[in-house]
């Protein structure tokens, strides 16, 4: 193909010069051809043929129409640009010119301007003398005017004053920012010294502000123009620290003088120094409670007049009312601490804590009606840390336990002498024997309790805690008493007079300690009984037992150390004498409620039946024959028969009496044939584990009809059937010590006989 009349100027073919439209051009055919080849795959579809050539003119025609226009449309537009640029060369052309005509005019006028400067020195220096004249009268008067504001403070005419303050400082802290700005520092001192009579009527001022606002509490009630005259002076004052600090080009001297803060330090210092630095508190609780009833009534009050009457006085941003509450509030917390510096008794460490955790925030004081709402203590925090409470609440247990353990030794030793009265120990309705003892102690630290509950749980419970270590200390000076009382007893039975009947009572009083210790606490669910407690009062019972078996034990030997003899087998009133003896200390055992008297009169069963054996074992009498068998075994038969009715009678079962073995011991004796004791040794010590070689060896003996080979025989089948002791039983030969075997004489070294 030839090339375009473009190509020809251009020297080159358009697809050199266009690359991408050649390459549109190539895209846009493939894609037309792929189009028709989709279209027109089959024959019967070449019949459209026109339709289709007729669409796409009729398409191509209406690009071409839109290109044409869009084309006129940016031809014309660059058309109108060109010819304002044009149009703004010119214009630029132009103020150039007119630029350098008027520098040329400026360099001719350059010598004229120095003139001007001249002119502009004199007038700033007529300015500043002008200025001069126009206070030369307020300077000549500044000494006069000192003496009149003097007199007007003298006259607490102290608006007027402060005017005439504020225009003296106003103009000597203008002079001095003017030579400040023109760096004639040294000429400062000489203004300052011609106006050094301000300090002096700035600290009288003060005076004066600081003595009001000392009684503000007072001026608020009586004459409270005064009080709002100072709180305007202040406010004036702190409006011009703060315009001064707001420019912060020059601060003159004393400035800023902050008076708002040192209101609010007064008025501090004053609530402080008039209730919380006073002499050396009286540590003995009528003082203090005397301290802390004036301290509750003056807060109550002043907080009042601060409420209704000075809120009213000072601007609204002050918040007085919460200054004053918080300056109370911490006074009185350091001022507490103080006080907690001294040794104080228990009655003013207790009023302490009930005046800090109930009294404090209660309705009589920051609680009040005419307080609330708007003071609130709440977000103060505590008076009292939580740390310090404990530590206070620990000295008053500390205390506290020590009046405890004086007043309960008094009672113990008023007790101790009533059992050496010459009469019985009172009796309640039902007749059994008592004394006031529990309802005493009880009583006591039932109240101590009770009033430590009106303060906290906490101080309840280390109290509750205390009481109980108290009276189980207690319990064993009591059980100790009891045991010297014992002691003196031994060594004359007949003091004390009544020593059984008051073993009893104690033993009463013992019971009720017991019932009611259960009850100190008031919740509950907290009513458990220490183990160290339980058997404090266990041991006590068993000790005051202990004594009146003791002393049935003394009524009973004389008679036990009768047995066995021929005259006991012949017949004798012996245990008839016995059964007098316990029948008698078993209406004294009456006087006892009931679980100890069951305790009493089955330990005095047991404590017969151990005597009675051990009076078989001591080796008195061996019998001679077998008719002297006969008569033991029906002795014996008698003696137990009659001391078993006799207990039964009491009211002990007999399925829980010892007498039983001797019984068993019968058996063995009345045994006939000495051949079968092994067989009958075997089930009696398999019914009493706790028999011994020695106690069977002194049975045999005390037959009399044993031989040697037989004797060996039991004691090898013992040996040869240990017994283990259950854990139910109650022991009664292991409490029986049989005497040792007499040795035979012998002659130096030859063989015993």
């Amino acid at each position: 193909m030839g090339m375009s009349a473009e190509d020809e100027r251009t020297g080159g073919p358009r697809d050199e010069e266009w690359p991408e439209a050649e390459k549109a051009e190539k895209l846009a055919r493939g894609a037309a051809l792929k189009w028709a080849s989709g279209v027109f795959y089959r024959p019967e579809k070449l019949e459209g043929l026109g339709q289709y050539r007729s669409r796409e003119t009729q398409r191509n025609s209406s690009i071409q129409s839109r290109l044409k226009s869009t084309v006129q449309s940016y031809l014309e537009g660059v058309s109108a640009g060109l010819e304002q640029l044009r149009s703004a060369a010119q214009e630029v052309q132009s103020v150039c010119q007119d630029l350098g005509a008027a520098r040329w005019a400026l360099l001719d006028s350059a010598d004229h301007f120095q003139g001007l400067q001249q002119m502009r020195a004199l007038m700033v220096e007529h300015v500043q003398l002008a200025s001069v004249v126009q206070v030369l009268p307020q300077l000549f008067s500044v000494h006069e005017v000192f003496s009149h504001t003097l007199q007007l403070l003298h006259g607490q005419q102290l608006l007027e004053a402060h005017a005439e303050l504020m225009m003296m400082e106003h103009l000597r802290d203008d002079i001095l920012s003017q030579l400040h700005l023109r760096g004639l520092s040294s000429a400062q001192a000489t203004v300052l010294s011609y106006f050094g009579g301000l300090q002096e009527l700035n600290e009288s001022l003060a005076k004066q502000l600081w003595d009001i606002v000392g009684s503000s509490l007072r001026l608020v009630r009586d004459d409270p123009v005064l009080f709002v005259t100072a709180v305007r002076i202040i406010e004036r004052e702190e409006k011009i620290d703060d315009t001064l600090l707001l420019e912060a080009t020059f601060l003159p001297p004393g400035r800023p003088k902050g008076w708002r803060q040192k209101f609010y330090h007064v008025l501090q210092e004053t609530i402080t120094g008039a209730h919380f630095h006073a002499a050396r508190m009286d540590a003995e609780g009528p003082g203090l409670a005397k301290h802390l009833a004036a301290l509750q009534k003056d807060i109550v009050s002043e907080l009042r007049v601060v409420k209704d009457l000075m809120v009213q006085c000072v601007p609204a941003h002050y918040n007085i009312l919460s200054l004053c509450t918080a300056t109370y509030h911490q006074a009185l917390a350091n001022h507490l601490q103080d006080i907690l510096q001294e040794d104080l008794d228990k009655q003013a460490l207790f009023l302490l804590l009930e005046w800090v955790l109930r009294v404090y925030h209660s309705p009589e004081m920051m609680g009040h009606p005419d307080l609330l709402p708007e003071v609130d203590v709440s977000a103060l925090g505590p008076l009292m840390s939580p740390e310090l409470v404990d530590q206070t609440e620990r000295k008053y247990v500390m205390k506290l336990r020590a009046s405890v353990l004086e007043w309960m030794q008094r009672t113990l030793e008023v007790e101790f002498k009533e059992w050496f009265r010459e009469e019985e120990p009172e009796t309640d309705h039902q007749g059994f024997f008592q004394s006031a003892l529990p309802v005493i102690v009880m009583q006591m630290l039932n109240e101590n309790i009770q009033v430590a509950s009106l303060i906290t749980d906490s101080l309840q419970q280390k109290v509750y805690n205390m009481a109980l270590e108290e009276l189980e200390a207690f319990l064993g000076r009591l059980r100790e008493a009891l045991v010297q009382c014992g002691k003196e007893h031994q060594k004359d039975r007949t003091i004390p007079k009544y020593y059984v009947s008051y073993l009893l009572a104690m033993l009463n009083n013992n019971l009720a300690l017991s019932s009611s210790v259960s009850s100190l606490h008031p919740d509950t669910a907290r009513r458990d009984v220490p183990t160290s407690l339980r058997a404090a009062l266990d041991r006590m019972q068993k000790k005051a037992c202990q004594l009146l078996l003791e002393e049935l034990l003394l009524d009973l030997q004389p008679l036990c150390l009768q047995l066995p003899s021929r005259k006991w087998l012949s017949g004798s009133q012996l245990v008839s004498s016995m059964c007098e003896v316990i029948d008698k200390y078993a209406k004294d055992f009456s006087r006892v409620r009931k679980p100890v008297f069951t305790l009493l009169l089955t330990e005095s069963e047991l404590l017969v039946a151990s005597q009675y054996l051990r009076a078989l074992m001591q080796k008195k009498m061996v019998c001679k024959s077998e008719e002297e068998r006969g008569q033991l075994c029906h002795r014996l038969l008698q003696d137990v028969t009659q001391l078993r009715e006799l207990f039964c009678g009491l009211g002990l079962d007999q399925s829980q009496q010892s007498l039983e073995a001797v019984f068993a011991l019968r058996e063995l004796i009345c045994l006939k044939d000495p051949a079968l004791l092994s067989l009958e040794v075997l089930g009696f010590i398999t019914k009493y584990p706790d028999a011994s070689d020695e106690h069977i060896s002194t049975l045999l003996d005390l037959r009399g009809d044993v031989p040697k080979e037989v004797r060996h025989m039991v004691l090898e089948m013992m040996a040869q059937h240990p017994q283990v002791l259950p854990e139910s039983y109650r022991p009664i030969f292991s409490t029986i010590l049989v005497p040792a075997p007499e040795l035979p004489f012998c002659l130096r070294k030859g063989k015993c006989a």
